[in-house]
């Protein structure tokens, strides 16, 4: 046993284990953190002292490679050890590819866990001469990094409403529109269907100083042509055939706050010079008539379509659509913040679970990859009715949700078999993946320890434990 001043953070959502492993850890002489969840672990004092962290990869709302991958952000360099209780297989490539210590299966033998803190320490201890700064400017300074984590997991939680994820192709989108939200600029948002235009328009308005008022919305491609103009600018009692009563149209409604235009691809041409009109001037006529009305709007439009080539083809006017190109943003896929279907799957889940009275404790890892991997040609909207179908067939606090089928080279629509492969098929892979990129040289700083974070003894031990046999004449210590 010895006394140091290094800590190990453990975070578990079992309370059970928590307890076991912050026993048998102390009982090596070492300080122990336990932390019940990613967030606890971001928002919570902690010593800046040096560490190494425990980490489950299930875990309540953000998983552990969440946590992982909100670290390196940050460039806070903590050894990491991954405990795996669900055959994490595509977790655990992922997190080994990133650079975790070290992982291991539930259930695991104590001396095996205390080998791993002990390497993490030692490498931990190697890491600080190369990034040691005075105690205010550590990276890695627990203030520091909990205040700076924190703000990056809740980005769009908090400033978006609605809005879920933090990839990188999402935060460039809402860095944006920051930018643009407090000017009363016209937004252009384009994208295609189900990315979450309304969604980000929302957003947009709550931003601006004309959040106290109306945020109005029509849909050009859900209304008839012949009624969209009384839609939009309203109409007197008997303008036309039908109109029995006074209607206020949405211009005026919006008054002082924001109209969202949807599908703005789909205004009919004719409509389109009075349309520009009010853009331009803020003044209209309702339908039957002559007394000139004028509205103060900030108009957010979106749509689906390519409305340069409409230009082109004479089916919308070229002055609308520079009028309305003032400040364009282009929504992404989903395929294209692939990093945000995990925890847009929980939110789900999560959502329709209480709303159905029904429990969800576990989505299998292997079923989580197919959905990374699947395309969403819906993008999220598609995501959400898959979940939501998902989480009516679940059992047993299992979600199965199904890859759909319609994908090209997506598996069929049959629920993801749990187990294609063991931990030491995809540990194996791994180990000669860096095998081969190092031409077989195991030590050095290129070597294939160094590519994969462990000592070369520690390889050669794996290699002879998973069969991977030393060959004369290809092999360099």
């Amino acid at each position: 046993m010895h006394e140091d001043s290094s800590f190990v953070f453990v975070v578990d959502d079992d309370r059970s284990i928590r307890e076991s492993l912050r026993n048998l850890i102390r009982s090596t002489g070492r300080n122990v953190q336990t932390f019940a969840s990613a967030h606890e672990f971001l928002t919570s004092q902690r010593p800046d002292a040096p560490s190494c962290l425990v980490l489950d990869v299930q875990l309540p709302g953000l998983s552990g490679l969440d946590l992982q991958q909100e670290l390196a952000k940050v460039n806070a360099s903590i050894p990491i050890i991954f405990i795996t209780g669900h055959g994490d297989i595509p977790m655990t490539v992922r997190a080994m590819k990133a650079g975790a210590m070290e992982f291991l299966t539930k259930p695991f033998r104590d001396k095996d866990l205390l080998n791993a803190v002990e390497q993490a320490m030692n490498h931990g201890r190697q890491m600080a001469p190369c990034t040691h700064t005075p105690a205010a400017e550590k990276p890695y300074a627990a203030d520091a990094l909990r205040s700076d984590i924190s703000r990056e997991v809740i980005h769009a939680e908090h400033r978006f409403d609605g809005i879920i994820g933090h990839s990188a192709a999402l935060t460039a989108v809402l860095t944006q529109l920051e930018l643009v939200a407090p000017t009363d600029a016209t937004v252009l948002l384009q994208g295609e269907t189900g990315t979450g235009k309304e969604l980000l328009a929302r957003a947009l308005h709550h931003l601006s100083a004309r959040r106290p008022h109306n945020f109005v919305t029509i849909n050009c491609a859900a209304i008839p042509h012949d009624l969209l103009e009384s839609e939009l600018f309203g109409h007197e009692k008997g303008a036309f055939t039908g109109a029995l009563t006074q209607r206020i149209g949405r211009f005026e409604l919006a008054n002082m706050g924001t109209l969202f235009l949807d599908e703005i691809g789909d205004l009919p041409l004719e409509l389109q010079p009075k349309f520009l009109r009010v853009l331009q001037e803020h003044t209209f006529e309702r339908l039957g008539s002559s007394r000139t009305l004028r509205t103060n709007v900030r108009l957010v439009a979106a749509t689906h379509r390519d409305l340069l080539a409409m230009v082109h083809q004479g089916t919308f006017r070229e002055d609308l659509y520079y009028r309305l190109h003032i400040f364009p943003l282009t929504v992404p896929p989903l395929r294209a913040r692939r990093d945000d279907i995990p925890v847009l799957v929980r939110h789900f889940a999560q959502q329709y679970a209480h709303t159905m009275h029904k429990r969800i404790e576990h989505i299998p890892a292997e079923a989580m990859a197919r959905l990374v991997h699947y395309d969403w040609p819906g993008n999220v909207r598609e995501l959400q009715n898959v979940i939501e179908r998902a989480v009516i067939l679940s059992s047993n606090g299992v979600l199965w949700p199904q890859v759909p089928a319609r994908n090209p080279g997506a598996c069929s629509a049959a629920p993801v078999s749990p187990r294609s492969a063991t931990l030491d098929d995809v540990m194996r892979e791994h180990i000669l993946d860096a095998l081969s990129t190092t031409n077989w040289v195991l030590g050095g700083p290129h070597g294939a320890a160094a590519c994969l974070g462990m000592k070369r003894t520690t390889l050669a031990s794996r290699m002879e434990k998973l069969g991977i046999f030393r060959q004369r004449g290809i092999m360099s210590q």
